[in-house]
């Protein structure tokens, strides 16, 4: 009789994905989104949603601070974030376009496969 291959030990988290190789989307951008979706969000929740460090966090919040993307807003203790959205993207490919059209694009829940799918109407 063989043992059982080890398994999870009990209380254990289970294993995180490895992180892909590359992305569409730059850790600058998965930034911008963050303070986009929650102006008040802290360093380290951001840090934790784009998977890097809360060092690095500020370093790119400074850089687009420094870029004009948004501004650093004190209250307290606490800082807020306040999105300059008429910004235009700093590749010269998409140098043309603003960046409330990536923020809008990812604000919005995707539309799921069926919601483009005709609906039929009653009666006819």
């Amino acid at each position: 009789m063989t043992a059982a291959p080890p398994g999870p030990e009990k209380g254990s988290e289970p294993p995180v994905p490895a992180r892909p190789t590359w992305t569409f989307l730059t850790n600058h951008g998965h930034v911008l989104l963050s303070v986009a979706a929650d102006p008040q969000v802290r360093i380290a929740d951001i840090a934790a949603r784009v998977g890097i460090t809360p060092r690095s966090t500020l370093q790119i919040l400074k850089d687009l601070e420094e870029g004009g993307y948004l501004q650093r807003i004190r209250a307290g203790r606490r800082t807020r974030y306040a999105i300059e959205p008429h910004q235009h993207f700093r590749h010269p490919a998409t140098a043309s376009w603003e960046i409330d059209g990536l923020i809008g694009l990812f604000s919005n829940v995707a539309p799921s496969a069926d919601a483009g799918a005709p609906k039929e109407v009653p009666g006819r």
